[in-house]
């Protein structure tokens, strides 16, 4: 079965070169980071060899190295960058479980194959290894996608995908389990950030390489009358008393181990050793100790 061309991943990676040419707008990024090391904290091992999947700066690999984590790093860069191997996240270039530790941060939201990709960073992981990664979730930009639709509906008569679908939490832990992975875990974290305007938005999302790189979009510039009206709805509708407006990023955590017999397993129903009563310390109680109506 094919799978359908959400994204063009070559103009993916020309915006995201782009955006590391002009300054990559860091942000997000960093707070994941921070997030990631603390994730890491409660695993009580270090790991040999790891490999970091497409984070669009070497600010992850940095950190595995610089805590000890990891005692040796591999990166692949979707773009080409001194010390790193080029290549694609739908695509992986190696062979054979490798690999004790996975990381992606903030790129599995734009490749067209999300289970694919995670069986590939499975097959790249050893017995027991352990993959963490985080990507844009449902609610990113539901401000702007809302202000967009209105605005084009209003100007232009029609709508165009003007931002990319991300993924939903409901369904990544799903995915995890499709692609083999033992002990899935998922959660996300909301962050609201204010900006002035809409353009000023616009602009953090460039130098972030998040502009609209979908297949199916419209390949005309959105025209300015539509643009003016999409700033001037999202001030309207989303605007905080002080005139700033908010944005919504949905950092979406995903995590799972590539199975080994020595991982906890749920017990078979009617096999626990314990009652329940015994366990919770109290007295087990039948129909003869319910409460007596007066």
């Amino acid at each position: 079965m094919n799978t359908p061309l959400v994204f063009d991943r070559s103009l993916v990676r020309r915006r995201l070169a782009r955006a590391l040419n002009q300054g990559y707008a860091d942000f997000l990024l960093v707070r994941a980071v921070e997030d990631l090391e603390e994730r890491l904290s409660t695993v009580l091992r270090t790991f040999s060899l790891a490999l970091d999947v497409g984070t669009p700066t070497p600010i992850a690999a940095e950190m595995l190295r610089r805590t000890g984590r990891a005692e040796t790093v591999i990166r692949l860069a979707s773009v080409p960058e001194a010390g790193s191997i080029l290549g694609d996240e739908e695509r992986l270039p190696f062979s054979g479980a490798r690999f004790d530790l996975a990381v992606s941060l903030l790129s599995l939201h734009g490749v067209n194959d999300l289970p694919g990709a995670l069986i590939q960073i499975r097959h790249a992981l050893k017995a027991d290894g352990l993959f963490i990664g985080a990507l844009l979730g449902g609610s990113t930009l539901t401000e702007l996608r809302q202000s967009l639709t209105q605005a084009e509906a209003e100007i232009e008569g029609g709508v165009s995908p003007r931002v990319a679908p991300f993924a939903d939490l409901r369904d990544i832990g799903g995915l995890l389990q499709r692609a083999g992975f033992a002990l899935p875990v998922t959660d996300s974290d909301v962050v609201r950030v204010r900006y002035a305007n809409a353009f000023a938005l616009m602009q953090d999302l460039r130098r972030m390489g998040l502009t609209n790189a979908l297949h199916d979009r419209r390949k005309t510039p959105l025209r300015r009358v539509t643009l003016m009206r999409t700033a001037e709805i999202y001030a309207e509708r989303f605007g905080d008393a002080d005139g700033r407006i908010p944005a919504t990023f949905e950092i979406v955590w995903l995590s799972g181990w590539t199975p080994h017999e020595s991982q906890q397993k749920p017990l078979r129903p009617g096999s626990a050793k314990v009652r329940l009563a015994d366990a919770l310390g109290v007295k087990e109680g039948g129909p003869e100790d319910e409460p007596k109506g007066g």
